[in-house]
């Protein structure tokens, strides 16, 4: 058992023994919570400044605390503050040094606040902000993809439906379609943030606080939208938290598909793009190994956001109102989330702006499969056939096609009018894959005239 004097804790007074020495340990969070310390000074000189104007503090007072959270700032940015596990926290850490620091004035600071408000208010301004910088990489990956997506309007790729060959498609069209999953992340995220940027402070531990603060005025510095309206809620809310990461879920869903895909292209039986190999690795003991290990690693870190998901859910599922200790878990795998984002969306961006294409086999491909079948049924309807006995026709004809180990571009006319009567020469015209792609110019479709205008519409929704 510690020898501590229990009075030498902030909240000692209470207690007649110390903490154990293990559960000392067991419940300190400062080893994960101090990446904090910025949000919490950031929380602590606004609040400090708050309690002045209504008069509880004096502006001389305020201005030593100010000066006191801005010295220790600058300590923990040189390295040379020691943080102590026998203080618990990020916020009872830096309590204490303001207090060695100015004296009893810095006793002062924690009047009209709680540690479950306070905490709540850090980790909003430490969320807040990471969303904005998760966007901007968001952002950056989607100009990699519409840079990407020009240089290859008029390339052509099989457009696949359960790994099967489907239709041509441009290649430019495929990466809009990866462009759309992340502007809909962008948007959840941009959603999230709207319940993320409203302030808890002034709530105390739960009930609020005799003092007379205005927290209007605390929101107002520290750039939040609006003080919360419940303390109870306030003190114990992380649905914020568990919102963020089931949008970094999706986040993660759609960059693993994209890994997926990847790692499949790249593969000797595909063959359709070579990654850089800056972002890939060998093998220790197959000298000819190329492996898309950044690809793999994002695909596989998307379960561990799934993880952490489940983590908060299943954290809060029980709680009763209002704050309880449990709620101190809610910041590893939230921290971890936004590391594993913003990893995975830096990888992205500094790898798919550098993929080179192999259009060959990408061309050979899209040649395979019976890729314009339903180009072929098109047809045939614009030449007064139902679609359903246009199907049937196709069908016969592709059937042949397999039986012979031939494409239907490579049939002749006679024997597609064996089929049907109402096939002509100018069959040929939609027989090609550049045919069939051209053919689809309407809005989001895939001719590279229209791959251009989404690009271009794009561009301009970014401001790019």
């Amino acid at each position: 058992m510690s020898r501590e004097d229990p009075k030498s804790k902030l909240w000692g007074g209470r207690f007649s023994e110390p903490t154990d020495a293990f559960v000392q340990a067991f419940t300190a969070s400062v080893d994960f919570d101090r990446r904090l310390y910025r949000h919490d000074i950031e929380g602590s000189r606004a609040h400090a400044r708050m309690l002045a104007r209504v008069g509880v503090l004096t502006e001389a007072e305020c201005q030593k605390i100010v000066d006191g959270l801005d010295d220790i700032q600058a300590d923990i940015e040189r390295g040379e503050f020691a943080w102590l596990t026998e203080l618990e926290d990020v916020h009872m850490n830096i309590e204490a040094r303001l207090t060695d620091r100015i004296g009893a004035v810095g006793k002062k600071l924690h009047t009209g606040r709680s540690r479950n408000d306070q905490v709540a208010t850090d980790v909003r301004l430490w969320l807040r902000e990471q969303i904005d910088l998760l966007q901007a990489e968001i952002r950056r990956l989607q100009t990699g993809l519409l840079d990407l997506a020009e240089r290859e309007a008029d390339t052509i790729l099989p457009g696949f439906t359960h790994l099967q060959v489907a239709q041509p498609v441009s290649f430019g069209h495929h990466m809009l379609a990866w462009f759309e999953m992340l502007d809909r992340d962008h948007e959840r995220l941009a959603d999230c943030r709207k319940r993320v940027n409203v302030m808890p402070l002034g709530s105390a531990a739960l009930a609020g606080t005799s003092y007379p603060l205005d927290r209007h005025y605390t929101a107002e510095l520290l750039g939040f939208l609006r003080p919360t309206r419940n303390s109870l809620d306030a003190v114990s809310d992380r649905d914020f938290a568990i919102e963020f990461t089931a949008a970094g879920a999706l986040v993660m869903m759609h960059l693993s598909r994209m890994a997926e895909e990847l790692i499949l292209w790249a593969s000797a039986q595909f063959g359709f793009v070579d990654l850089p190999d800056r972002f890939c690795t060998g093998s220790s003991i197959m000298p000819q190994k190329k492996n898309p290990d950044v690809p793999e690693l994002v695909r596989g870190k998307s379960g561990r956001v799934y993880g952490h998901l489940m983590s908060l859910l299943t954290l809060m599922k029980s709680q009763p109102l209002a704050y309880n200790k449990d709620n101190q878990e809610d910041k590893e795998p939230l921290f971890d989330t936004v590391d594993t984002l913003a990893g995975s969306l830096r990888a992205f961006a500094d790898m798919v702006p550098h993929i080179e294409l192999r259009r060959e086999r990408m061309y050979a491909a899209a040649q395979q499969g019976f890729s314009t079948a339903t180009d072929l049924a098109d047809y045939l309807v614009r030449k007064g056939l139902p679609f359903r006995d246009a199907h049937e026709v196709v069908g016969k004809a592709v059937r042949f096609g397999v039986e012979q180990g031939r494409d239907l571009s490579q049939m002749s006319v006679e024997e597609l009018r064996q089929f049907s009567d109402t096939i002509d020469e100018d069959v040929f015209q939609v027989l090609t894959p550049e045919g069939s792609m051209a053919a689809r110019d309407i809005e989001g479709g895939t001719a590279p005239a229209q791959v251009r205008r989404q690009i271009a519409a794009a561009r301009e929704r970014l401001g790019i």
